[in-house]
């Protein structure tokens, strides 16, 4: 996604999407807190911790590419495309706030690794090559550090009436789905159906920016 154009905003427009061939064995997710201790001389005991912050999600993930049964039969296209979430968008240099890509990792409903972040590290290993040297294998880690606000399943304003925020359609989206991730319910999808104007729940289009009003908030159409 394009980077925000100010601190705290919403990241823009959806780039592009990176579809793996296979899905990943295990996932790595981590999260750290501060804390501050000030040293007492004359106690017999550490001093008490003095809670400073908490810290970003991490998401580590190894994705393992194949182009041995493809028709270009080489795996460089997809590491291009994973390489250019390390390098500033021609927008933002254009506004003169060079920034990287925002990325989403995202497997199914599962909330605790879908999060707006960026790609804070990419290493590649090729282990398999043509005769001609195209690269056939390879496995890419990544790591994902959080960058957004937003806890997944609240809304930043909740227990207000005139809460909302904005969700990007990806392929695959379906209002089932975006409800039980934001509400913890995904019978509710006929609050975000009403807030949009939306007739089907599972045909969502690509790219389109939705309304999630909080429970009980009020509601209106965003285009």
């Amino acid at each position: 996604m394009e980077p925000p154009a100010s601190v705290g905003a919403k990241p823009g427009g959806r780039l592009g999407t990176v579809q793996f061939q296979f899905n990943p064995s295990t996932l790595s997710l981590s999260k750290s807190t501060e804390w501050r201790r000030k040293p007492a001389r004359m106690a017999g005991q550490a001093s008490l911790p003095e809670f400073v912050g908490s810290g970003p999600r991490t998401l580590s993930v190894d994705v393992f590419l194949d182009a041995t049964a493809t028709h270009d039969n080489s795996v460089e296209q997809r590491v291009e495309s994973l390489l250019k979430a390390c390098v500033p968008t021609k927008k933002s240099i254009g506004r003169k706030k060079p920034a990287s890509p925002w990325v989403r990792f995202e497997w199914g409903t599962a909330r605790s690794v879908s999060f707006d972040g960026v790609l804070s590290s990419l290493s590649v290993d090729y282990a398999l090559f043509d005769v001609d040297g195209k690269p056939l294998r390879a496995t890419c880690s990544l790591s994902i550090e959080e960058a957004g606000v937003d806890t997944p399943g609240q809304n930043p304003t909740s227990g207000s009436r005139e809460a909302r925020r904005t969700h990007r359609v990806v392929a695959g989206d379906s209002l089932p789905q975006l409800a039980w991730r934001e509400y913890g319910d995904a019978t509710e999808w006929r609050v975000i159906a009403e807030a949009n104007d939306i007739d089907d729940p599972m045909v969502l289009t690509p790219g389109t920016e939705l309304l999630v009003p909080a429970m009980g908030g009020t509601s209106e159409e965003v285009r």
